[in-house]
């Protein structure tokens, strides 16, 4: 039997400047884009339990947090300082096992199952973390224990902030019986609906349920899937050093703009930032993903796979462009653009490049960049300002 932990930093990025700044402590606190009095264009980032009071949570349109709490304390995002608290924290985690899965920057699961012996039970390790946590950081983290990934998950969850909840094994169909249909991976406004149909409000009353039933009205795989979490069933081993699956940046525009020009050169700093990113990770590329939002709020993804690997701007860019061509009817505002890139992979070691091959050029940027700052080296066609970045994958 496993021991499966969930450790999911509370409200990471508010909780943070909130730290710093304890005269913001009590009161609610945005993470996002420049509110602008309620005209932004951005999204929410991350809120505090005082700012989620007011309905407001991530990925709502800032204009709309702004609008239910606008005595909150706005505040632009400084990711340099989360990554930095979270590499710490991740030290931490690693001090009690190797088996790490780090789904995002303040969350992660972790197999403990060999540690008993050394720490103590799960419990006993949950506890040693969350308190680890504090007196280095002074945030919290709320812990889930379970013999699986989803019933861990689920018990993080459920006691935020500051929680430690534990499913023991054998205790499963206890834990989840009395708790809504809306807890389980897979149940969205849709499904639950349909469940509701059919008289089932609780995992419990799932659990219950005739699976050929079910399969009737979702159909085998969905039913299924549904069926065996209800049973609080998971074999799914934690998946140590999992593969970034894709690196992209977009921008939403502070007002639509239907200058094209504008739109292209916002793309050309996007994708300059994706190229200094994977080189970064020493990885390379084989598809890219453009996202194009288009006024009042309509988005298309278009992406195009190559052969050959895509390292740099120039390699990247062109594709870029040819997908936005393909996307952009011309007659509308544009109010976001994004590009990305996916099917990543180590970067194989190259022959000898001369002194102005593409990657040697990026390598060059790379290093002045690294030492003189983000700004110090920018192509021409873009020292004209660019809109600030309002999100990233």
């Amino acid at each position: 039997m496993r021991t499966i932990l969930h450790a999911d930093m509370d409200a990471f990025f508010a909780a943070v400047e909130a730290r710093d700044d304890p005269a913001i402590a009590d009161r609610p606190v945005v993470v996002g884009a420049d509110p602008q009095g309620g005209r932004g264009r951005g999204v929410v980032a991350a809120c505090n339990y005082a700012a989620r009071e007011y309905g407001i949570h991530s990925a709502m349109p800032i204009s709309e947090a702004y609008r239910r709490c606008p005595d909150a304390v706005y505040l632009r995002p400084r990711m340099k300082i989360y990554a930095e608290i979270s590499e710490r924290i991740m030290a931490i985690l690693e001090g009690y096992t190797e088996l790490i899965e780090k789904l995002s920057i303040d969350e992660a699961f972790l197999d403990v199952t060999g540690s008993t012996q050394l720490f103590g039970d799960g419990e006993s390790i949950a506890r040693q973390i969350k308190k680890q946590v504090w007196e280095q950081e002074r945030l919290t983290v709320s812990v889930g224990v379970a013999p699986n990934k989803f019933l861990a998950k689920l018990a993080s969850d459920l006691e935020k902030p500051d929680g430690l909840v534990v499913v023991a094994p054998g205790a499963e169909r206890e834990f989840l019986e009395p708790l809504p249909v809306e807890r389980l991976w897979g149940v969205g406004p849709k499904t639950a609906g349909q469940l509701h149909g059919l008289g089932i409000h609780t995992i419990g009353e799932l659990a219950g349920f005739p699976l050929d039933r079910l399969e009737r009205h979702l159909g085998h795989g969905h039913a299924e899937h549904l069926k065996k979490l209800s049973l609080g069933e998971d074999d799914r081993p934690v998946e140590v050093g999992q593969e970034r699956k894709q690196i992209s940046r977009e921008t939403t525009f502070l007002t639509d703009t239907e200058d094209r020009d504008y739109v292209r050169r916002t793309l050309l700093a996007l994708a300059e930032e994706v190229a200094a990113r994977l080189r970064r990770r020493r990885m390379a590329a084989r598809t890219v993903t453009l996202k194009l939002r288009l006024a009042p709020f309509d988005t298309l993804t278009r992406r195009k796979t190559v052969e050959s690997d895509l390292t740099t701007t120039e390699a990247i860019y062109p594709i870029a462009i040819k997908l936005l061509e393909a996307a952009d009817p011309g007659d509308r505002p544009i109010r976001l653009i994004g590009v990305g890139v996916a099917s990543l992979h180590e970067l194989a070691d190259e022959p000898q490049l001369g002194l102005f091959h593409d990657s040697r050029v990026a390598d060059v940027m790379d290093e002045i960049s690294e030492k003189f700052g983000h700004d110090a080296l920018k192509r021409a066609r873009l020292l004209d300002e660019i809109p600030e970045e309002e999100s990233e994958d």
